[in-house]
């Protein structure tokens, strides 16, 4: 499904949120965007919103929750290109799949060190000031 250019603004206003570390805002603003959306970009959102609530209960210390949700979030994001919806999901996912095992491992993963989303130009490089 193609989102409008205003859904666009939101999605990345949820990026904006996420990079900012504030994972709960950005699961409010994809979420209201999921409500909407169609398959396939429906589970895009889902594990996106997944990956934010992990990193909000890993904020909190919930290492239960983090765990489980990151685990479906990563798994929905599987079958996205690499780039979508012009942010950098093949990087993004790996980052995240890598964390998931640290928490798995039993090591104590800083806030700082979670993973972003690369915003990508239109000739997929990462963009500057984002």
């Amino acid at each position: 499904m193609k989102m409008g250019r205003d859904d666009d603004r939101r999605f990345m206003r949820g990026v904006a949120h996420f990079n900012a570390r504030e994972y709960f805002e950005a699961h409010e603003v994809w979420e209201e965007l999921w409500l909407i959306a169609r398959e396939p970009e429906k589970t895009f959102l889902q594990g996106l919103i997944q990956v934010a609530a992990a990193f909000h209960h890993h904020a909190r210390e919930n290492a239960t929750g983090a765990r489980s949700l990151l685990a479906a979030g990563v798994a929905k994001l599987q079958g996205f290109p690499d780039a979508h919806r012009g942010i950098a999901v093949n990087d993004f996912r790996m980052e995240a799949k890598s964390l998931l095992a640290e928490i798995e491992a039993g090591s104590s993963v800083e806030l700082r060190a979670l993973p972003r989303i690369r915003v990508l130009d239109a000739s997929g490089n990462e963009k500057t000031g984002e």
